[in-house]
């Protein structure tokens, strides 16, 4: 079995409970990248291209470890949705959502920083929203401050009051990390996630 340590290129809570769930021990550090999307790049290339930077950057201080970086887009009349940052940004996402579906883009990557070999994978997500009011979605955003979700869906809280459907292939994809798509990933670095005996 890989015996090397596992490294989580993000600080957010969410993914860490998340990837606690393989019961694998594994550190997280900060990536500090710059997520703005490039010009004339779509939502699947900028949640790929963030989630290898974030790997990368955290590469340097961990030379011998498997890193983790994941990044999420969504996805609206074809328009990309970050992360809000502000409540009025997240009015803005929210009210713009409702009664329609949004596609969530989660960009998967698992790094060896010992030999440079990457794997990435992107999980898609539709997810509808209902016909939330004004006030709903003001109540909403006061109880949960969703602002460092992307598009201000955190359907793992109180957001899931505002969602009518969701279609995809692995739940805690939408949360932030893809299991199903990382242990795959850790498999085939002989990293197995579950041992029996």
């Amino acid at each position: 079995m890989n015996s090397q340590p596992l490294v989580l290129a993000s600080t957010s809570k969410y993914r860490g409970e998340l990837l606690s769930k393989l019961q694998i021990p594994f550190q997280t550090a900060a990536p500090n990248v710059d997520e703005t999307p490039l010009p004339n790049e779509d939502a699947k290339q900028t949640s790929s291209r963030l989630s290898q930077l974030k790997a990368q950057a955290v590469a340097k201080d961990y030379p011998d470890a498997l890193i983790i970086g994941s990044d999420q887009v969504a996805l609206l009349d074809g328009q990309q949705m970050g992360k809000p940052l502000t409540h009025d940004n997240a009015v803005r996402q929210l009210r713009a959502m409702r009664g329609k579906t949004v596609v969530f883009y989660t960009a998967l990557t698992l790094l060896n920083a010992r030999d440079g070999s990457m794997q990435t994978e992107i999980d898609e997500t539709k997810v509808s929203f209902r016909q939330s009011s004004d006030e709903e979605i003001e109540r909403y955003l006061i109880k949960e401050q969703p602002y460092h979700c992307a598009g201000s869906a955190k359907s793992e809280g109180l957001g899931i009051a505002l969602i009518s459907r969701i279609e995809g292939n692995d739940p805690n994809a939408l949360i932030g990390l893809p299991l199903i798509s990382l242990i795959t990933m850790l498999n085939k670095q002989e990293m197995h996630t579950l041992l029996i005996g």
